[in-house]
């Protein structure tokens, strides 16, 4: 017949087993994907290779829609636009004013129509148009820096209004807020996105400051971005001059500058195309990302969603959190062991003058 203290030693141990290995099994299982969560991955990645072949379609319609506008504006607008704006504006520029007094007026202009949410696209053409690669450059990047940094100091005053104007427009606001999130360089880059992309800079210069963005990145990355939009406006403005003086004037091309034309014409909508696209896909896949990191901390009991980095692999990470919880199930099954036998050994009077 077992004595009292080896029966309540027995029943301790059972039950402590018991537990133990409900625990065991409860973290272990913890680690593993649930039906569930196979099922979503399995959709997540379905979804994913559906996105990725429409928006190649999507992609292929907007090129195909983009050659069609640019054949009927060259075939019908251009034209038009040679004769009653350019040419115009051309005679106007060389018998007005000087081409100091011109390079203040485009930077000016540059500069206070972001302010007014007006377009700033024929000034820059203006300025590739009379000034070329050079100075036009300049005279862009000057008027569009400051531009770009004045509508920013004026949107710190009205913060609340625009807050409120963007609650409207809830996507659009938590594409802007990603912007405002993370490092200098993170802020720098995703500003310079925001320039390629074909998101409004009007009014994202206004927009920006509801978010935690600081300036020098936000000047920075703007400066950045706006590289090679201003190249384009030169190339195109130059391209309109020498079409203009073809047409109207007494100039005629070769055939090596048609060809040249044509290409650096066909280079520059690819070159384009590909940074917008490429800006646009890049700020789709961080605000994704974000999306990603929100539903995976509101999932309950899994470890590993929570924890998991982009850089590390998932069955990596399954194996290395099944070790730890094994070796730490090991541990507390051997302190609890411990702790209940050391209290079943131990004499009454021990017991008593311990809790004493």
């Amino acid at each position: 017949m077992l004595k009292p203290t080896e029966e309540l030693g027995k029943d301790e141990n059972r039950r402590l087993e018991a537990s133990e290995n409900n625990e065991y099994v409860r973290l272990v299982i913890a680690s593993e994907p649930s039906p569930l969560e196979s099922e979503i991955l399995q959709l997540h990645n379905k979804s994913k290779s559906e996105s990725s072949f429409k928006w190649w379609i999507k992609v292929s319609l907007w090129c195909i829609i983009i050659i069609v506008f640019l054949l009927a504006f060259f075939k019908w607008g251009v034209p038009f636009l040679f004769e009653k704006v350019i040419l115009p504006i051309m005679k106007w520029e060389a018998t007005a004013f000087g081409r100091p007094m011109l390079a203040l007026t485009l930077v000016a202009s540059l500069a206070l129509f972001p302010v007014f949410f007006i377009p700033s696209g024929p000034s820059m053409w203006l300025a590739g148009m009379i000034f070329g690669y050079g100075f036009g450059f300049i005279i862009i990047m000057v008027g569009t820096t400051i531009g770009m940094v004045l509508p920013y100091l004026i949107g710190l005053f009205f913060r609340e209004r625009i807050h409120q104007w963007l609650m409207r427009w809830p996507q659009k606001a938590e594409m802007l807020r990603l912007a405002g999130e993370g490092s200098w360089f993170r802020q720098f880059r995703v500003v310079a996105l925001f320039r390629v992309s074909p998101f409004p800079y009007t009014i994202f210069n206004y927009a920006i400051v509801v978010t935690s963005m600081r300036f020098w990145p936000y000047l920075c990355g703007s400066i950045a971005g706006m590289i090679p939009e201003a190249f384009i406006y030169i190339y195109s403005g130059r391209l309109m001059r020498t079409l203009a003086d073809v047409q109207y004037g007494k100039h005629h091309l070769t055939t090596v500058e048609i060809v040249y034309n044509v290409i650096s014409f066909i280079i520059a909508i690819i070159t384009t195309v590909i940074f917008t696209v490429y800006a646009k896909r890049t700020l789709n896949n961080l605000q994704r990302a974000e999306d990603d990191g929100k539903y995976s901390t509101s999932l309950p009991g899994n470890f590993e969603v929570e924890s998991l980095s982009h850089e590390r692999s998932p069955i990596n990470v399954m194996k290395e959190d099944r070790a730890v919880e094994e070796v730490v199930a090991q541990i507390t099954h051997k302190i609890r062991v411990a702790g209940i036998l050391d209290k079943v050994e131990r004499p009454p009077n021990q017991r008593d003058q311990f809790r004493g």
